[in-house]
């Protein structure tokens, strides 16, 4: 299945940011904690072109530990990034937030001194909770669904430090499934956009793959499936999922194991680890090199039926 949603107002956010990334000092990327790789954003690291970036994992109380250790390793693995696992349950390493900015971008500290950062984030991961967290008031609308900042607005910190705020964006079109599951699964994505379902079939065969024992903890079984359609179905049973006849509703079973996940009843989960992001972008580059060669072949083609059109 191929989940991709990308409403107008985020096309007009891009634009938004593209021109005013010049007049920046640094881009703050909020990304999930438990899908760094996946709520990374492809079209803020092109448009940044070098430009220093503070990639803060969010919800980092809901992410495996020793994973998101791993993440923050490999990321700061580019000398332009500094990453930080944030929670808003613990908000002492964002009040830091103006020093490692200052440090990132190389200016003294003094009064005439100010800092502008560009924040920015996929929808739903947390960037407007995180603003007022950090403000100490609400100056950013925050919500459960995604897209609910949908303008730019200029935000004063204080020490020196002002936040450009934009709305969460995904992109055009998310090119590697497992991501746009992923991403549908935190709840990135609007529910229309999505089968649940087919969200729920991945993250059981995921979690059985990866986090066995926890899933036999939260549900109290010693023999759950490993494949998708009868965990769903045992797990459906379990909880009372029934449909008419005494059947498994797939649908609100797949409902249940999502809702489970974003609410962290299934304990910290995350999504993928650094060494699965690089195998995935090896195999988006070669996506996209196919495609490429295929559109460059029809070209040839097109050109070449033209040509001898035009001989006879």
């Amino acid at each position: 299945m191929s989940i991709n949603w990308f409403p107008g107002h985020m096309n007009k956010a891009t634009r938004e940011i593209r021109e005013i990334l010049p007049k920046v000092d640094l881009i703050i990327e909020i990304v999930d904690a438990r899908l760094p790789y996946s709520s990374s954003n492809p079209v803020i690291e092109n448009f940044r072109a070098g430009k220093p970036c503070l990639k803060l994992l969010s919800k980092s109380d809901l992410a495996d530990p020793a994973i998101t250790q791993q993440w923050l390793e490999h990321l700061q693995k580019d000398p332009t990034v500094r990453a930080l696992a944030i929670t808003t349950h613990q908000p002492e390493p964002m009040r830091k937030l103006a020093d490692i900015c200052q440090q990132m971008v190389h200016k003294k500290r003094d009064r005439a001194t100010t800092i502008t950062a560009l924040i920015t984030g996929i929808p739903n991961v947390g960037k407007s909770t995180f603003i007022n967290t950090l403000a100490g008031r609400q100056v950013a609308r925050a919500g459960n669904e995604p897209a609910v900042t949908q303008r730019q607005q200029r935000i004063e910190l204080g020490g020196g430090l002002i936040l450009i705020d934009s709305p969460g964006i995904l992109w055009p079109k998310i090119e590697n499934r497992n991501s746009g599951y992923r991403l549908a699964l935190s709840g990135a994505i609007k529910a229309t956009a999505m089968q649940e379902d087919d969200v729920a079939l991945f993250a059981a065969e995921y979690f059985m793959q990866a986090y066995p024992e926890q899933m036999k903890e939260r549900f109290k079984r010693d023999d759950l499936p490993e494949e998708g359609v009868p965990f769903l179905e045992t797990i459906g049973k379990q909880r009372g999922c029934l449909g008419s006849g005494g059947h498994v509703d797939f649908d609100r079973a797949a409902t249940l194991l999502i809702s489970e996940y974003r609410g962290g009843r299934l304990g910290q989960l995350t999504l993928e680890t650094p060494a699965m992001a690089e195998q995935e972008h090896v195999k988006v580059a070669e996506i996209r090199r196919l495609k490429e060669e295929e559109k460059e072949a029809k070209k040839k083609a097109r050109k070449a039926a033209y040509k001898a059109k035009g001989q006879k």
